[in-house]
């Protein structure tokens, strides 16, 4: 028996952006996409359907992603309150990293970027949804004494995921406290 389409919702700061990456992400036939123009419609959407990811931009003219998230977090009619989210944005900050982090938001990839990548973020990010963010509630503020901020690379040695910002350490490298070196 084959599993049952995951639903990705992407609300994004044009209608040309969003169809863009609906046309992209549909490509998988696992996956059924929602777009949305407006946080009401979003919302609304919500009230009555489960998500399983979350694509949202920084740059929509409404309020910003990060408080669209948090509201999400905080709302209990909603049916997924946890869903895990993939943010969008030019050029992020140390405070957006913050407000990101506190809001609950997974993943952010700086734009521009292949639609074809964020595909494969999305993929990776259902395949590795966190079985504590699927059976423990919301995974937010707890995780914000965890980060770190890279020194910033010359861009001759970035590499073709360099846009992708990690909020957290990378969890399958083994952490031994009073090994560091």
């Amino acid at each position: 028996m084959t599993q049952p389409a995951k639903v990705v919702a992407i609300i994004a700061a044009s209608p040309a952006l969003s169809s863009l990456l609906a046309m992209v992400v549909a490509g998988d036939s696992r996956l059924k996409v929602r777009i949305f123009e407006s946080e009401l419609e979003l919302i609304a959407y919500m009230r009555i359907a489960p998500l399983d990811l979350l694509v949202c931009d920084f740059d929509r003219e409404d309020r910003p992603a990060y408080e669209m998230v948090e509201s999400i977090r905080l709302n209990g009619a909603l049916l997924s309150q946890d869903v895990p989210v993939i943010a969008l944005t030019r050029g992020i900050t140390p405070p957006m990293r913050q407000q990101a982090i506190s809001a609950g938001i997974d993943e952010v990839v700086i734009k521009p970027m292949s639609p074809r990548h964020l595909l494969q973020r999305i993929q990776i990010r259902l395949r590795t949804r966190s079985v504590v963010g699927t059976l423990g509630g919301y995974r937010g503020p707890e995780r914000r004494d965890r980060i770190f901020m890279p020194i910033a690379t010359p861009a001759s040695t970035r590499r073709i995921t360099d846009n992708v910002v990690p909020l957290f350490p990378d969890r399958r490298k083994p952490h031994h406290p009073g090994l560091e070196h």
